[in-house]
């Protein structure tokens, strides 16, 4: 895409792709910087697709299938229909009625998938599905965000606006389901900050860092799969936090910050925030995804709220810390992960 400037007036952008895919770099506190998507997922999905079309993999017409029930799925429909590709996004009940009119006013078709009670969860019935369109769809092109490597390649731009606005970082703290914007931004940001301090932020019933599976209601981060793209080697340091927690830190960075994002942005921020008070000397930046119109009538909602007998509450002093993951209670919780992988972590009786 080309971008054209007017003398003495701002840049004018090819689209509105190009305007948006990039965060806001603000600083919150005295140590702490918030890296504030419109909706971050959109830019993994525009540099995924310039992949696939520099590679020959996409021609007019391509249809593009992809597993999502949130933000990645909503900017791949962006990109595909100012470009012209034919979409097929595999969901569950997790999409809402307000972001399914979204889609398919930009054209997609959208199958949504029940839990067959089969390992891997709802994901792995969503992936299931997308291999059976996969064959019945033959020359089709999946982006697969959750192991495609273009996925945490994307965000070497935001590594260098963080570099050129914040400087060095000594710690990210941000909100990990496929994987790609906390592991991709290390990835980036470590060659000139060899140390940098990589905090996750998982929920409970969530198998990414090894808690049992069960119910998520915090959606948009954690999986009941392994993503290819989560390379465990790169944390430092995992927290769990449930929704309750999470919904208050949303309500309180609006209230506290005028920062109206989504409940992903909250659990970032609730632990970032603790991080940076307890290491004031530390630079923090906390990855926040998406904004929050989508959630007005849940996380926002008090009468939602009411009927999923949720109570959004501030967490104890700080989070329970734990020697493994199985041992995390239903409460805010941490891990010393210590860059060590999987099986490493999870041998009973490992301790960093």
């Amino acid at each position: 895409m080309t971008t054209t400037t007017i003398a003495g007036a701002a840049k004018v952008h090819a689209s509105v792709v190009e305007a948006t895919e990039l965060p806001r770099i603000i600083q919150v506190t005295e140590n702490l910087y918030a890296a504030a998507f419109s909706l971050m997922k959109l830019l993994p999905a525009r540099f995924i697709i310039d992949r696939a079309e520099a590679a020959g993999l996409l021609t007019p017409g391509t249809r593009i299938i992809e597993t999502s029930s949130g933000t990645f799925g909503l900017g791949l429909a962006m990109v595909c229909r100012l470009r012209g590709y034919p979409l097929t996004i595999v969901g569950d009940s997790a999409i809402d009625q307000d972001l399914r009119t979204r889609l398919e006013m930009l054209g997609a078709t959208v199958e949504i998938v029940e839990y067959t009670g089969l390992p891997g969860g709802i994901q792995g019935a969503r992936l299931a599905r997308i291999e059976e369109l996969r064959r019945a769809h033959p020359g089709s092109f999946v982006p697969g965000q959750y192991d495609n490597p273009d996925n945490p390649a994307a965000y070497e731009s935001v590594a260098r606006l963080i570099g050129e606005t914040v400087g060095s970082v000594d710690c990210l703290v941000g909100p990990v389901g496929s994987g790609g914007s906390t592991g991709g931004l290390a990835e980036a940001l470590r060659p000139a900050d060899p140390a940098l301090h990589l905090v996750g932020v998982d929920t409970h019933g969530s198998v990414i860092f090894g808690t049992s599976e069960s119910k998520r209601t915090l959606r948009g981060l954690g999986s009941s799969i392994h993503p290819g793209n989560v390379h465990h080697t790169a944390y430092d340091e995992v927290h769990w936090v449930t929704a309750a927690e999470a919904f208050h830190a949303t309500h309180e960075l609006f209230r506290a910050h005028s920062l109206f994002m989504g409940p992903t942005s909250g659990a970032s921020f609730q632990v970032a925030s603790w991080w940076a008070a307890r290491n004031p000397r530390s630079k923090v930046v906390m990855v926040l995804p998406d904004e929050g119109y989508r959630y007005q009538s849940t996380v926002y909602n008090a009468a939602w709220l009411d009927e999923q007998g949720i109570v959004p509450a501030a967490g104890a002093a700080g989070p329970v810390l734990v020697h493994h993951p199985l041992e995390a209670p239903p409460a805010w919780a941490r891990l010393v992960w210590a860059r060590r992988n999987f099986d490493d972590v999870m041998m009973p009786g490992a301790e960093a």
